[in-house]
């Protein structure tokens, strides 16, 4: 099974190094290499006020800092084409956020770097649906391309997880992940802000797993009240391992 673990948004290098420690620990005590997850930009945000995050060049260089400190492989997103070259230089996994899916350019901009390419199912697409992305990727020459479920839009402010989606999008693609902590969003539903309701993660791991995921995708924060980004979402750093390990077993 592939993990991806991290904060939603850079907020500084020392959260990144503490993050980053924990994984690695907790990657060594239960045999999984973890893959480091953070978003140099969050250019979707509800608020035109609200916390983006250092931007392109520096936050690559944070994250190239955390892979050469703890060895751990990356992802992080991109919202416009011409961010993939560069970000391709230091992340392992390009991720397409969900509401760009469709976005031709942006698929292959990322998938001729070469990279692994995590393409996130809109919120308004069934996972049948997916095989387009999915082609365009390959086809532009994506090394690889994940596919990744995270809930589905029916009606205001909430989204509902329909677990079909997933089995639905292996046989389109080998790996599927969920995204277990964005699946638990309220969108725009803390005014101004996406609210969620974290208590909901674990069951949302444990159900993708009976219906066959074989990828995991958490943002972990050690403080996620404090967070600047997706906070209410966020699962605690602290309750990463137990929950990996109920997944392993």
């Amino acid at each position: 099974m592939i993990f991806i673990a991290g904060p939603c948004v850079i907020e500084s290098a020392e959260l990144l190094d503490l993050v980053a420690e924990r994984l690695t620990a907790v990657g060594r005590r239960l045999g999984v290499p973890f893959i480091f997850k953070a978003s140099f930009d969050k250019a979707n945000r509800t608020s035109l006020g609200s916390f983006r995050g250092p931007g392109l060049e520096k936050g690559l260089a944070m994250l190239a800092d955390v892979k050469a400190k703890w060895g751990l492989p990356l992802l992080t997103d991109i919202h416009e084409a011409w961010q993939a070259a560069p970000a391709g230089e230091v992340a392992d996994v390009l991720q397409i956020p969900a509401f760009l899916c469709r976005q031709t350019d942006l698929i292959v901009a990322a998938a001729r770097t070469g990279r692994c390419i995590n393409i996130k199912k809109a919120q308004f697409l069934s996972g049948a649906d997916m095989r387009y992305p999915y082609e365009k990727a390959v086809a532009s020459g994506a090394s690889e391309v994940w596919l990744t479920e995270r809930g589905n839009s029916y009606g205001y402010n909430n989204l509902v997880v329909d677990f079909r989606n997933i089995p639905d999008m292996l046989r389109i693609a080998p790996t599927v992940v969920m995204d277990c902590t964005h699946s638990v969003q309220r969108p725009g539903g803390a005014g101004g802000t996406t609210g969620g309701d974290r208590s909901f993660v674990p069951a949302m791991a444990l159900a993708a797993k009976a219906f066959g995921a074989n990828g995991f995708f958490f943002e972990v924060h050690p403080d996620p009240d404090r967070a600047l980004s997706d906070g209410p979402n966020m699962l605690p750093l602290d309750e990463l391992e137990p929950l990996v390990r109920k997944l392993l077993a």
